[in-house]
């Protein structure tokens, strides 16, 4: 191991991060929030600094459906096209799921979700009238 790699957040890692913090308000949990940024800012990112390699990588689950064999296709290209040896892997905390994307020396923060939090948005496909 070289040294350390650089650690830093996307836009989306950002947004992922207001939509949990909303998402635990709205539990009453506003410590759980606080919670999850000392985990981050104490064990993963020191974690990813460290062993940028933990974590499973996320193209090797299996696809079980055409959209995401295809999803996991145009995410090869993508990495291909951004740089040789780029890859995504996944970091499972406690009590989220957290996806990230390894460059040489630089990691990527690229979303995070509650193990509780829903993929979907029912709210604004069905407004209450």
């Amino acid at each position: 191991m070289a040294g350390k790699h650089l650690v830093k957040l996307t836009a989306n890692f950002e947004r992922n991060l207001e939509e949990a913090e909303a998402f635990l308000l709205e539990a009453d949990a506003q410590q759980a929030f606080a919670a999850l940024l000392d985990e981050l800012l104490e064990t993963v990112i020191p974690n990813l600094e460290r062993f940028p390699g933990m974590g499973q990588l996320f193209i090797e689950r299996p696809a079980r459906s055409v959209e995401v064999s295809i999803g996991i296709d145009k995410l090869k290209r993508k990495l291909k096209a951004i740089g040789n040896g780029g890859e995504v892997r996944e970091y499972v905390l406690s009590h989220y799921l957290l996806l990230f994307a390894r460059f040489d020396e630089t990691i990527y923060l690229l979303s995070i979700r509650h193990h509780r939090q829903l993929s979907f948005d029912f709210q604004s496909l069905w407004p209450t009238t």
